[in-house]
């Protein structure tokens, strides 16, 4: 037997066997659902190496696969199996290990998944392990392994509604996407968590749609480091409106954002950008904000994309400072 497939018949029988906790529903859910989730996105391509982070495409998945597998009481906390997963072992070392950002600890577990995703930069297996995960026919062994082990019952239907790629992930990418029919929307979002998957979106998904460009200044800058340089911009500021659809949201590069959440520059009900007589500047300067005045806002191509009439509005009526 070649040395890989040893070490994935080694794995198969740790998966099987993995450290839950007992509670009054019965022994805990979290960590194969984890590990469900992250060879998920590996077989979606959302995770390439060996550095997997906390972000809305994991937690979202997380909550989808939940929600298909566990109809006991227990709480679909992410948070507890990230960490928690590194007590499991093989051979007496561990598989699982966390990398926080520097400057940043991770001693004990983080209850929100805000704040670990602001002290973690991302989670990494055993080398080992990575290279199992790297065949998508091991991960596949792997995968149903889980299912079998823990969650027989539900392994058909799991099978099932993952080939019609709907659920809660889907569900939530098209409600921001403001793409989702409402009447067949089941929109959940009153956990912090679901907080965080949809403003996790509202900032991948934002950019994208505006071609990675500022729409005030066109500004388009890419690096072979993936640095961001385009920021999600709500219009309605989400601590008061709580909305992070796509449409209460402009790409816009560092400076132009700081200006329209401070009411300098706003946009027009023909998309137009307004620019504040407040600002003193030289208006001679290439880069002066009165060069912007009455330009057209660069828009996304879907018009269902567009910025709303109505944030704009409110955007005009209680920042803009004209």
């Amino acid at each position: 037997m070649h040395n890989l497939d040893l070490v994935l018949q080694k794995y198969l029988k740790a998966f099987s066997r993995l450290k839950r906790g007992g509670t009054k529903y019965g022994l805990a859910p979290h960590k194969p659902i984890l590990l469900l989730s992250i060879m998920e996105l590996f077989d979606k391509g959302l995770v390439t190496d060996n550095a997997i982070p906390v972000n809305a495409d994991l937690v979202g998945t997380f909550k989808e696969n939940w929600l298909l597998l566990v109809s006991t009481g227990h709480q679909a906390d992410f948070t507890q199996p990230f960490y928690y997963l590194q007590n499991e072992k093989l051979g007496g070392i561990p598989y699982w290990y966390l990398m926080p950002y520097a400057g940043c600890q991770i001693n004990s577990h983080i209850a929100s998944v805000t704040t670990l995703a602001k002290v973690c930069a991302y989670g990494y297996f055993s080398a080992d392990l990575y290279l199992i995960l790297l065949d998508p026919s091991h991960r596949l062994q792997l995968t149903q392994c889980l299912l079998s082990t823990y969650f027989p019952h539900y392994k058909a239907s799991f099978d099932l509604e993952k080939t019609k790629h709907t659920g809660y992930y889907q569900e939530q990418m098209l409600d921001v996407l403001n793409e989702s029919e409402p009447l067949y929307r089941r929109i959940i979002n009153h956990t912090e968590e679901d907080v965080f998957v949809r403003n996790g979106l509202f900032k991948k998904f934002v950019p994208k749609l505006y071609n990675n460009q500022c729409s005030f200044t066109g500004m388009k800058i890419n690096s072979t480091f993936n640095y961001n340089f385009i920021d999600s911009c709500h219009i309605v500021p989400f601590s008061h409106s709580h909305n992070d659809k796509i449409v209460n949201g402009i790409a816009l590069c560092p400076n132009m954002h700081r200006a329209f959440d401070r009411g300098l520059l706003s946009i027009n009900s023909d998309y137009s950008i307004l620019v504040s007589k407040h600002i003193h500047e030289d208006d001679n300067h290439p880069y002066s904000f009165q060069r912007l005045a009455g330009k057209e806002l660069k828009l996304p191509e879907k018009s269902i994309h567009y910025p709303d009439q109505g944030a704009l509005a409110w955007h005009r009526d209680n920042i803009f400072k004209g």
